[in-house]
């Protein structure tokens, strides 16, 4: 696919950055093919060994530290390589919610034993990562879960259920928001890290069927009695949790937005080239005034948004970046990719409305961006708190 804006390249990124870009965009097109796109939406999650290869090649947890196995490098490495899977139309993967995400809950919060005991092996993707936030009735309120950690001896005694939680049938260690304290509050809140494997009273549920990002791997868990040893408590002091995410979510925040800015690249590129080859009335698509200005508007808007992600992504390479800034990112980006992709499916006309094309995936898969990490709403009120 071509560059919407040909040689452009942002402040930020070094040569480092650029041979990596390179080298994603090669590892990407070569797996996430349209194919295995189809195989993966029908299975409802990638298969098991992209993570390895991923992990192989050096595409993941490129911001954590070399002593743990990482990369050393910094955000924009994770960037890169977000953008270059955006580009291929592939939502399955879950890419950012592994390297760039939650291996930096235990890379960020957790204990020397910890990071070294765990990080490793998810650097090189033998270890597959989810957290386990979101349940039936509490979504951006955080404060409201209540999965409860109960302490027993050497064990915390789990119960409670999730859903919505993404790389849920592949995940070896999971990141579990609970109540160990419900009297307190967020103060009651602890991050319990738990090693699925043959683990007793941990259940996944159904695969649950999206409007889109069908290949994405989506379920429901629940715990029931799961006995979790007292160490896996994330950075071992009980009631850090609901601080240390929302040190960590601004991270989230600013990936979403990412993906999402790279969406809208890939989405007008090939609407501009449907335009230039879809005859309307004995002549292309692009010759029409009308479809001149919604490309010369979704253009713009694909500019201002990667002005502002470039902006967002030196401030996280810098150390920063702020939690509202990061919310304006999300919140901006995604209502532009759902926009911009909506303007982009109308110009295929029919075509645009047949899963076959690109672009009415993206439509699909796009919806819930302005929703999860935490809805558009919510980010309006964190950007408020700073005005």
């Amino acid at each position: 696919m071509t560059d919407l804006f040909g040689d452009y390249r942002p402040a930020w990124e070094t040569d480092e950055h650029r041979e990596l870009r390179l080298l994603a965009r090669d590892f990407f097109r070569r797996e996430a093919t349209p194919e295995n796109q189809e195989r993966w939406a029908e299975q409802h999650h990638v298969d098991r060994d992209l993570w390895t290869k991923a992990g192989d090649v050096g595409l993941l947890c490129l911001d954590v530290p070399a002593e743990y196995g990482g990369g050393g490098g910094d955000f924009g490495h994770e960037a890169v390589v977000q953008e270059e899977l955006s580009k291929t139309g592939d939502t399955a993967f879950g890419f950012p919610i592994h390297s760039t995400i939650i291996a930096h809950y235990i890379a960020g919060c957790g204990t020397e034993e910890q990071k070294q005991r765990w990080l490793p092996r998810i650097c090189t993707g033998e270890t597959v990562l989810a957290i386990a936030m979101t349940e039936p009735g509490t979504g951006s309120d955080l404060q409201a879960v209540r999965t409860t950690a109960v302490r027993d001896g050497d064990h915390y005694v789990i119960n409670g259920s999730k859903t919505f939680i993404s790389n849920a049938t592949l995940c070896d260690l999971l990141v579990i928001v609970a109540k160990t304290d419900p009297t307190k509050g967020a103060k009651g809140i602890s991050l319990i890290v738990a090693e699925t494997k043959d683990l007793e009273g941990f259940e996944r549920g159904r695969v649950l069927r999206k409007v889109g990002q069908h290949g994405q791997d989506t379920r429901e868990l629940s715990f029931t009695d799961m006995r979790v040893p007292v160490e896996n408590l994330l950075g071992g002091v009980e009631g850090q949790g609901f601080y240390q995410l929302m040190n960590q979510l601004p991270r989230e925040r600013l990936i979403i937005g990412v993906n999402a800015g790279a969406t809208i690249e890939s989405a007008v590129v090939q609407s501009i080239d449907y335009a230039k080859q879809r005859k309307a009335f004995g002549a292309p698509l692009l010759d029409l005034q009308n479809t001149q200005f919604v490309l010369a508007e979704c253009k713009t808007d694909a500019l201002a948004a990667r002005t502002l992600l470039d902006y967002c992504i030196a401030r996280a390479i810098a150390g920063t970046l702020d939690a509202q800034t990061a919310s304006m990112a999300k919140m901006w980006a995604t209502d532009k990719q759902c926009e911009v992709i909506d303007k982009c499916l109308q110009i295929f006309g029919g075509y645009g409305y047949m899963i076959e094309y690109p672009i009415a995936r993206m439509y699909a898969d796009a919806r819930v961006q302005k929703i999860y990490g935490g809805a558009n709403e919510v980010m309006k009120l964190l950007i408020a708190r700073g005005l």
